[in-house]
């Protein structure tokens, strides 16, 4: 008797769920379909407006974020009663789709996301997020990289311009190697 003669069983999708605290902070990594794009940096205005208007329908904070050419990460604390940070991402990619006046959306139609634990794994994804530019390749030193938060929190003195620098960047958070 061949294997494959067995009664059918019910195969049971497993549905992704993600992990819904309001007011919870979070680490995200969003990104194009096609990663050889540079859209985003090359309309970061639009990107920037986007997020703006995303702003005023899903209360968030963002507390780091660094655009790179096909993907951003970002660390943000959610201010509204849901935690819907999908809905946020949606409002956000929307935006920036339908400014682009493209016929199909740029964006993969999921992101990643990753519960914030406590300071420490707080303080390891604001570094990961701030060295990135450097992770990729695309810059010598973080503070060269203009799309990023790094310049915010270098004025606030929380970092300075030196930071990183040439060395390894911080530690790896799952993003997979390019």
């Amino acid at each position: 008797m061949p294997v494959f003669a067995r009664p059918c069983e019910r195969v049971r999708m497993v549905r992704y769920r993600r992990n819904r605290v309001p007011g919870g902070t979070f680490f995200f990594t969003v990104t194009l379909r096609d990663r050889r794009s540079d859209l985003l940096v090359r309309h970061i205005d639009l990107l920037g407006t986007s997020w703006r208007r995303a702003r005023e329908r899903v209360a968030h904070e963002v507390a780091v974020v660094v655009v790179l050419p096909d993907h951003l990460h970002a660390v943000i604390t959610m201010r509204d009663e849901d935690g819907d940070y999908s809905g946020l991402w949606r409002e956000i990619k929307k935006g920036f789709t339908r400014g682009l006046a493209a016929a199909s959306t740029p964006w993969q139609t999921r992101f990643w996301e990753h519960t914030i634990r406590d300071a420490r794994d707080l303080a390891t994804h604001v570094d990961y997020v701030h060295a990135n530019p450097l992770k990729h390749g695309l810059v010598a030193r973080v503070a060269e990289w203009p799309h990023s938060s790094f310049h915010r929190h270098v004025r606030l003195g929380l970092l300075p311009e030196d930071w990183c620098g040439e060395a390894e960047p911080p530690a790896r958070t799952g993003e997979r190697d390019a």
